[in-house]
């Protein structure tokens, strides 16, 4: 049903074969007149990362990957590696950490460098590593129990924004279903953009996420202009579970999506696949990174 609803409202299944080159020019255009690299969030790959990051790297670059989306930021270090080593690593390769995901630090709250403790040092190695957003990567259970406890976060992320902010980087926070179920009759993710201050606070909108919760990215590109400046691209099975897929291999219908991207302020996008069933993960990716191609991304 919910599948079939996102269909219905979106107008046409995301295949290749149906695109137009009237489409294709559209969508080239509205990914702000070709400015955005292709980017992928590492999680993705985050095996291959941890035992071979350099080569791993190496091999997102060859693929045409240029954007690298950090999910291995723990207490200054980037995959084990100094700022410094990573940045060298990065720049070896021709490649560029626009976004990082980090966290509340809730869940351990002695460990450094995360939203409650330490965050200024963490927006320090953020500058540093020419970061433009530091993205919230989730919530806990714990955290999203409530509406109070979803007001709490609000405030944490006001906080936090305001801080980064100094450091000329834009903090958003990446959602998953769970903040699309209502609580008391109110969605936990409108009340989160309703307490947050749209000039620090902004959001990465997971677009297969928010697909599964049953709501269209589209209305929410349409009611808040401008508050998603970061996307995580990543497709749905047309299968009873909803399983993830590669980028052109599922029911998400990109060509309509991509041609919002400047009202839904998009500046950065992201291929992300959190479980890859069907193939290696870097051979998933080479799928993402192929389609997206093909509609002239």
């Amino acid at each position: 049903m919910i599948r079939r609803q996102f269909i219905k409202n979106t107008g046409l299944l995301s295949t290749a074969s149906l695109l137009s080159m009237k489409y294709k020019s559209e969508v080239l255009k509205s990914v702000l007149d070709g400015k955005s690299h292709y980017g992928i969030q590492l999680y993705t790959v985050r095996d291959d990362m941890q035992k071979d990051p350099i080569g791993t790297l190496k091999t997102l670059a060859e693929i045409g990957y240029i954007d690298m989306e950090c999910a291995g930021y723990h207490e200054g270090k980037f995959y084990g590696m100094t700022k410094d080593e990573y940045k060298m690593v990065l720049n070896d390769h021709g490649l560029v950490m626009n976004s990082g995901h980090t966290s509340t630090g809730y869940g351990n709250p002695s460990l450094k460098r995360t939203m409650i403790n330490d965050w200024e040092a963490a927006c320090e190695d953020a500058a540093y590593m020419g970061q433009k957003h530091f993205v919230c990567a989730y919530l806990s259970r714990e955290e999203t129990a409530s509406l109070d406890k979803f007001k709490e976060i609000a405030e944490l992320f006001n906080r936090c924004g305001e801080k980064a902010k100094e450091y000329g980087i834009g903090f958003a926070f990446h959602n998953h279903a769970i903040e699309f179920q209502e609580i008391d009759g109110v969605v936990p993710y409108d009340l989160l953009l309703a307490e947050t201050d749209p000039s620090i606070v902004n959001y990465e909108l997971d677009l297969y996420w928010i697909t599964k919760a049953g709501k269209d990215p589209l209305t929410y590109f349409e009611n808040h202009k401008g508050r998603f400046p970061l996307w995580h691209v990543k497709d749905m099975e047309d299968s009873e579970d909803q399983f993830f897929t590669e980028v052109g291999n599922g029911v998400i219908n990109w060509i309509e999506i991509f041609k919002k991207a400047k009202d839904s302020g998009m500046k950065y996008f992201y291929v992300e696949q959190d479980v890859c069933r069907n193939h290696k993960p870097l051979e998933s990716v080479k799928i993402s990174y192929d389609y997206l191609k093909s509609i002239d991304v």
